[in-house]
């Protein structure tokens, strides 16, 4: 009986190319902190290093303490004392400007709305990699809201991220369901598809796919948006025996 859904947000409810959006963010964040001493090409290697080292984050402390880590490293003692505030400012601010790299597919709305309807609130599993400021503006970004969703993945609230498989059971523990009771909807073949080794299905949104391996997606469910509305509904048609 499907009782919950996961849903990735980069590439999945709000349509992008990683790539280009990385591109775009980047350079506004640099510019903002330039004025505090902060160099570019720095600032930019920390932040790959944390992109690079938070899947591994052990539960030991949140994702957000794992880049103040890197930061402090990086740039010494009182790195985020002297910049926090900014950053804080920044995803409320200038953040909104790499909007225009990305899309907006109003069947993302469709679908949440249809769940709704069927007395399921989704949970947002988005990789926790930026502050929850961050998260609620892509999710507006996507047309939907917030309150859309029961739980939302950020780095101030995960100690853990995608493709470990912990991620994902932490959040069964925080819906209290069985893996075989959920569903995973996300573009990334490798981070999301990791929710299967859990025996959680997995749908995979084809519009904005990312597979580094070449994966023959034959055996799993996959497609646009309105192939998703439709695997959901039949989904619940199985279920009632209609």
């Amino acid at each position: 009986m499907l009782r919950m859904v996961f849903f990735d947000m980069d590439g999945t409810l709000l349509p992008m190319d990683q790539e280009e959006f990385i591109q775009t963010y980047f350079p506004h964040l640099c510019k903002k902190v330039a004025p505090l001493g902060i160099d570019s090409k720095k600032l930019v290697s920390a932040i790959w290093e944390f992109l690079g080292n938070v899947s591994q984050n052990d539960g030991s402390r949140s994702n957000e303490a794992l880049f103040w880590e890197i930061m402090t490293a990086r740039f010494g003692e009182g790195i985020r004392e002297k910049t926090e505030a900014v950053f804080d400012d920044f995803y409320l601010n200038e953040f909104h400007l790499a909007k225009t790299v990305c899309g907006c597919n109003p069947m993302a709305k469709t679908v949440v709305d249809y769940l709704h309807s069927r007395g399921i609130t989704p949970l947002l599993a988005t990789n926790p990699v930026f502050p929850g400021t961050a998260t609620r503006a892509r999710i507006r970004w996507a047309g939907l809201q917030p309150e859309d969703f029961c739980h939302i993945t950020v780095m101030e609230n995960c100690a853990y991220a995608k493709p470990n498989p912990v991620y994902y059971e932490k959040l069964l523990e925080q819906v209290g369901v069985r893996p075989e009771d959920c569903l995973m909807v996300g573009n990334d073949v490798q981070e999301d598809g990791a929710a299967g080794k859990l025996g959680i299905p997995v749908f995979f949104l084809t519009d904005c796919l990312i597979d580094r391996q070449g994966t023959d997606l034959s055996p799993y469910p996959h497609g646009n948006f309105r192939e998703l509305l439709n695997f959901l509904k039949n989904s619940f048609a199985a279920e009632s025996g209609t």
